[in-house]
């Protein structure tokens, strides 16, 4: 690329900010690893009422079918994969805050015995149903 010529400095200009989206995504939702690779924890909320236990997991983009939940010694283990959509990878990028890749969450339950597993998306939300044993 010749002095002066603006696709040089675009391309820079660019990867610093993919860059600083890098560093603030990290910080917003710090790397872990899990079975041997690096996941994002997506936030939750859990609430409880007599008959079941609702969490809301924020995923945003992701489709309720491309996300696994199972119960495991007392906790509930949400995990998955966020992608940007195809018509989305050759987009010029203004801003990335969402992260991408893969995300697994480990939520303690509540003491008890559930005896069902209901999902739905809601608002951006997935939303676990775990209804309590009798």
């Amino acid at each position: 690329m010749a002095a002066g010529d603006p696709t040089s400095w675009m391309w820079s200009e660019a990867m610093e900010m993919l860059a600083r989206a890098e560093r603030l995504r990290s910080l917003a939702f710090p790397p872990r690893r899990a079975q041997g690779r690096n996941v994002w924890e997506p936030p939750v909320d859990v609430l409880e009422t007599e008959e079941e236990v609702l969490i809301f997991i924020a995923l945003p983009g992701v489709g309720e079918e491309n996300v696994e939940a199972a119960i495991e010694d007392g906790e509930l283990v949400i995990a998955g994969r966020r992608v940007l959509p195809p018509q989305l990878r050759t987009a010029f990028i203004h801003r990335l805050e969402l992260p991408q890749g893969c995300f697994e969450r480990r939520v303690r339950l509540p003491p008890g015995r559930y005896d069902g597993l209901a999902r739905a998306v809601s608002n951006g939300c997935l939303l676990i149903s775990l209804r309590k044993a009798i």
